[in-house]
């Protein structure tokens, strides 16, 4: 009961409101809402307070959660690193959604049909290592630099290249780097791309605008808006334009597999691992 309360009051801090939460538990509202009054009535204080249509929490509960969050990750970790995994059990996988549409839906295609209870998800890597780290997801493939000390195993599976695509990158194809017009990329502030800053700074490539959204700079580089800077799985996505589209030599992004340590145990993991590794093998001797 304790570790349940926890477990949502940590939720409710990222999602906001009771229904998100519930929505992410597969739970009702009003089951999230005894969760937390337990916890309150066992820890005999306060822990949230009605802020418009979302829930705040007080003070004394975000001090609990910057006590308590590591080791209820980990907690949690562990416990699902305990459970039976048979061939009928969702097997959570978080992965890059940019990944998943660039390099794996074909892949996910075959693979769901040798083993069709693979349940996705789609976040931003620090979303994804959360999830792993804490047993939400059996398995995460991310792209962008990892941090350090995020204490999980890590594969490389493939280093994925950056282009300039859109009409004024092809237009400025033989200029050099220092008279392109600003540049529309990806958010530079997530903590898997902030290393991308000084190398296109190098390049003399300044970003006029950063979105947090992938599919936003496709349709903007289709409709001639740009340069943009797209990874090359996501070329093909924007038709004549990506054909068109300029390299960025020695600019790129590493993509990982991330699993917890006794992972691969479990051979519905290790398999999945392998045909992974296998299909990005390829690819890269494709290219």
């Amino acid at each position: 009961m304790l570790l349940e309360g926890l477990e949502t009051l940590c939720l409710l801090a990222s999602e906001g409101t009771m229904a998100k939460v519930a929505s992410r538990l597969y739970i009702s509202q009003s089951a999230v809402s005894k969760r937390i009054a337990q916890l309150e009535q066992r820890l005999g204080k306060k822990l949230i307070e009605p802020d418009g249509r979302h829930t705040r929490l007080t003070p004394q509960a975000r001090e609990l959660l910057t006590r308590v969050a590591p080791s209820l990750a980990e907690m949690k970790g562990v416990l699902t690193d305990s459970q039976i995994l048979t061939d009928q059990t969702p097997l959570p996988v978080a992965c890059s959604e940019t990944l998943l549409a660039g390099y794996l839906a074909r892949f996910m295609h075959d693979y769901l049909e040798r083993d069709p209870h693979i349940a996705l998800s789609t976040h931003h890597t620090p979303v994804i290592l959360a999830r792993v780290r804490g047993g939400d997801a059996l398995l995460g493939i991310c792209a962008g630099r990892l941090p350090p000390g995020h204490g999980l195993c890590t594969e490389r599976l493939l280093e994925e290249p950056f282009y300039l695509v859109g009409n004024a990158a092809s237009e400025h194809q033989e200029e050099s780097a220092e008279q392109l017009q600003p540049i529309l990329t990806m958010d530079l502030d997530n903590p898997s791309n902030r290393y991308l800053r000084e190398p296109l700074a190098a390049l003399g490539l300044t970003p006029a605008m950063e979105l947090d959204s992938y599919l936003a700079l496709i349709e903007l580089a289709k409709a001639g808006i740009g340069p943009v800077l797209l990874p090359a799985g996501l070329l093909a996505l924007v038709g004549e334009q990506g054909a068109q589209a300029r390299p960025l030599p020695g600019l790129g992004r590493p993509l990982h597999l991330v699993y917890r340590p006794n992972s691969l145990k479990r051979e519905r993991i290790a398999r999945l691992v392998q045909a992974l590794q296998a299909h990005f093998r390829q690819l890269t001797a494709q290219s």
